[in-house]
């Protein structure tokens, strides 16, 4: 079994966030998948340009947590996709988009 199968299934995860317990449940895979990345990337460098093998744009705390706070806001100027009823699912929104807004 490849080290990519073993990460976990985010989007998944992200549709079943609804309360405290499943959004740090999914922070904590969000943290794995991070650390599976640069375990993938110190193996077998992904090329300069482009996302790394699991699709992580951002490499640092300080650039996920940015890129995430960016999507953030672009998403509440312009509204679209609304916002989700559920305060939990959003922020996980928002922390997952850390991971692929550049």
């Amino acid at each position: 079994m490849s080290a990519q199968a073993d990460a976990p299934n985010l989007d998944a995860m992200l549709e079943d966030v609804h309360d405290e317990r499943t959004f740090i449940a999914f922070v904590e895979a969000l943290a794995n998948d991070f650390a599976l990345e640069q375990q993938l990337e110190a193996e077998n460098p992904s090329g300069k340009y482009g996302s790394g093998q699991l699709g992580w744009e951002n490499g640092t705390v300080d650039a996920v947590l940015g890129a995430a706070a960016a999507w953030g806001h672009i998403k509440m100027l312009t509204g679209h996709p609304p916002p989700e009823a559920n305060p939990w699912q959003r922020c996980a929104h928002i922390i997952y988009a850390g991971k692929f807004y550049e």
